[in-house]
């Protein structure tokens, strides 16, 4: 039986951690059941955003008359889309090929499960199986699709992200499409057929889309998926699916008053949300808690409750975003060499949504700083208010422009700020930056000797930006640029009380 130093069970960001492990010398092991890079090579973000690229060129073309110019309608080559996409997602190929020429690592493909607190067992889809000892393990085995208990739906068929860039990637975009759920992974969908020429219908349960963003930015995206012909179904649950006249269709109820409607497609994509892939793993082998979701529980050092396990990535149900897991795979291989010192850093994690129009999200919506914060600064700013934006065809009043919300505390910490509108993800960056700007004076501080977080504010005394916006109020900015969208807003925060708002300027 063969005996590792390291076993990894997933080839996205766990990728990372094995290559550190074969750096250390250490014989590794490289479970993975698909193809190799994850979910964000080969089922999610890169794939998806080869295909979100033409769909904004088309619907800024839509827009070009603001500025002074007509396009004819874009033509579409699929073809050469799908070359693209394929192209990217094939990347896996080069990956395994490059790994089976590294000494000390054995790759598995097949799905790994726990045989006992050092044993694990792999089978191939062909039934194949490989058991073999492993010191430590690294969990990276990620989350699969949520499909919705909907009677009748697997009799129908449906799609999911996993298998739409899989066997069931269309020759074509559908004439019509059901989209269930109203997360990212829908609202980019949307964005992306609808533009292509698909009539799109979106059906949320919640009563209203984009529910981990603030109310604002939700109501601003639906307002501009309905002027772009997607129908938008906040508060229905979908009940049934069966065929009619060679379509697919569904039942839906509203929430609210109950009545019943059924609408078509010719294809259902669910996209309501992830589940965990631990229950693969036979976790009650090596007795690895989970949460009440099941995802497994982990220390800030993404240690789990035994000792020479550690989980990172969607896996861990923390933020699930490629950049966070590849951070958390940071912690782990330095970890490996340092002996457990590094914690993972959850206090800034951003992320973005790339829809039409683009969102993006860091820190606390107004409603959780309300939870903790009887004061605080609220500011706000659009792009036909500066230079930037009127230039792109923003006027003030226009349905589809978009804003940057920032909210801020009584000593001047960013709290959290939201961006919709073109180019949010870049525009959010630097806010990112700023909140973690404390973290090298609180290291310093620390190896002088200083102890803990609770010298926090003494820190800032020594640090006074620490996380604050400041370095914004006093720096330059390119002019003109949509970097004053962001630089801004700073000048318009008001307080907020929690008995309602006030004008009282910070700046």
């Amino acid at each position: 039986m063969k005996k590792y130093d390291i076993t990894v069970v997933g080839g996205g960001a766990g990728l990372f951690v094995a290559e550190a492990a074969i750096g250390l010398g250490m014989r590794c092991a490289l479970v993975e059941e698909a193809k190799l890079g994850g979910t964000c090579l080969t089922r999610g973000c890169i794939p998806s955003k080869i295909l979100v690229a033409p769909a904004d060129l088309i619907r800024e073309s839509q827009r070009a008359g603001k500025v002074g110019l007509e396009f004819t309608p874009p033509r579409m080559d699929w073809s050469a889309i799908s070359q693209r996409m394929w192209g990217q997602i094939n990347v896996s190929k080069k990956v395994d090929a490059k790994l089976a020429r590294v000494e000390n690592m054995d790759v598995y493909y097949g799905t790994g499960s726990f045989m006992g607190e050092h044993r694990m067992k792999v089978v191939s889809r062909s039934g194949e199986e490989w058991v073999f000892d492993s010191q430590r393990f690294v969990v990276a085995a990620g989350a699969r699709s949520f499909v919705p208990p909907i009677s009748g739906l697997e009799t129908v068929g449906y799609v999911t992200s996993e298998t739409f860039f899989g066997e069931k990637f269309p020759e074509s975009p559908w004439k019509s499409l059901i989209i269930l759920g109203g997360g990212a992974i829908g609202a980019e969908f949307a964005h992306i057929f609808s533009s292509f020429g698909t009539k799109v219908t979106l059906v949320e349960m919640r009563d209203r889309i984009l529910a981990t963003e603030e109310e604002e930015v939700s109501q601003l995206v639906e307002n501009i998926f309905h002027q772009n012909g997607i129908q938008v179904m906040t508060g229905y649950k979908a009940l049934t699916a069966d065929f009619e006249n060679g379509s697919k269709r569904i039942l839906v109820k509203n929430q609210e008053n109950g009545e019943e409607s059924w609408i078509s497609g010719e294809e259902i994509f669910a996209a309501s949300g992830l589940i965990s892939n631990a229950d693969k793993l036979n976790l009650d082998a090596v007795g690895v808690l989970t949460d009440k979701r099941g995802y497994i529980i982990t220390d800030e050092h993404m240690k789990t409750n035994k000792n020479h396990i550690w989980a990172i990535g969607d896996i861990n149900g923390k933020y699930q975003f490629r950049h966070k897991a590849n951070h958390e795979a940071d912690v782990v291989t330095q970890n490996l060499r340092q002996d457990g010192n590094k914690k993972a850093d959850y206090r800034a994690v951003p992320w973005a949504i790339f829809t039409h129009p683009q969102v993006a999200h860091v820190g606390l919506t107004e409603r959780e700083v309300r939870e903790t914060h009887k004061e605080y600064y609220v500011g706000r700013h659009k792009y036909s208010q500066v230079a930037g934006g009127i230039a792109m065809g923003y006027d003030r009043g226009d349905s589809d422009e978009g804003f940057i919300k920032i909210l801020v505390s009584e000593d001047n910490q960013i709290l959290g700020v939201h961006i919709v509108g073109p180019q949010a993800a870049i525009l959010l960056q630097p806010f990112v930056y700023l909140m973690n700007s404390g973290q090298n004076c609180e290291r310093n501080e620390k190896w002088k000797g200083a102890g803990t977080y609770s010298y926090l504010e003494e820190l800032r005394i020594m640090c006074p930006e620490l996380g604050s916006y400041m370095p914004i109020q006093d720096s330059m900015v390119i002019h003109p640029s949509l970097n004053e969208l962001t630089a801004w807003v700073i000048n318009r925060l008001e307080k907020v009380s929690q008995g309602g708002s006030k004008n009282d300027e910070r700046i």
